[in-house]
């Protein structure tokens, strides 16, 4: 898969459920939950030890699923999951190393940003999409049209406070291919064991945006 379709991909799904594992055997059932609920994609979190095992499973047992790794930064991170199967990088700042090395294997990368330099500095690597963190606590929606107006090319994967109530207002606006979102992955539901739950919330959040 080349980067525009693995982002028309991303654009077709509109929400990319962002995960946190901290056991690498959650990979397999938890990834079996968002599938059944009519999203298969997932964005794995580097904030533990399980994420590259994790990234590995879920790679390996659902080929057909979009796997990403997020929270990267630092370019061994980015090796590792690249390295367990990772098909896209999500980082929660601008890291030129970082995309730097993306751009050079040709990894689709989407790094934060939340300010006009951060997003030209994006656009200096040619990248078409950026991800916009913390998307509440910068101004939200608001914000995104206030930088998409000078930067028309680019275009905002917001993460940050996106949920159930406010997704479709996000998705509203031309500019914003995807949303992240861990509302119907949420920590609690993954400890518990409660794929039950994440399967329902996931079904939900698809239906909602159709």
């Amino acid at each position: 898969m080349n980067q525009n379709e693995l982002l028309l991909q991303v654009e077709e799904k509109k929400i990319v459920p962002v995960v946190k594992l901290d056991r690498a055997s959650d990979a397999k059932p938890l990834c079996e939950a968002l599938c059944q609920g009519g999203l298969p994609v997932a964005e794995i979190t580097f904030r533990t030890d399980a994420a590259e095992e994790s990234i590995r499973i879920a790679s390996r047992e659902f080929p057909d699923m979009l796997i990403g790794a997020g929270t990267i930064v630092n370019t061994e991170q980015a090796k590792r999951a690249v390295d367990a199967g990772a098909r896209f990088l999500v980082s929660p700042g601008f890291s030129r190393s970082v995309t730097e090395w993306a751009v050079d294997n040709q990894i689709m990368i989407f790094p934060g940003t939340c300010t006009p330099s951060e997003v030209m500095s994006a656009m200096e690597y040619g990248l078409p999409v950026v991800k916009f963190f913390p998307a509440s606590q910068y101004g939200g929606l608001a914000t995104i049209k206030a930088l998409a107006a000078p930067f028309p090319s680019m275009r905002f994967m917001p993460t940050g406070g996106i949920n159930a109530d406010n997704i479709k207002e996000y998705l509203s606006f031309n500019k914003i291919i995807a949303c992240g979102g861990s509302w119907m992955v949420k920590d609690s539901f993954v400890k518990e064991g409660n794929f039950e739950k994440i399967k329902e919330l996931t079904a939900q959040a698809v239906a909602l945006l159709k």
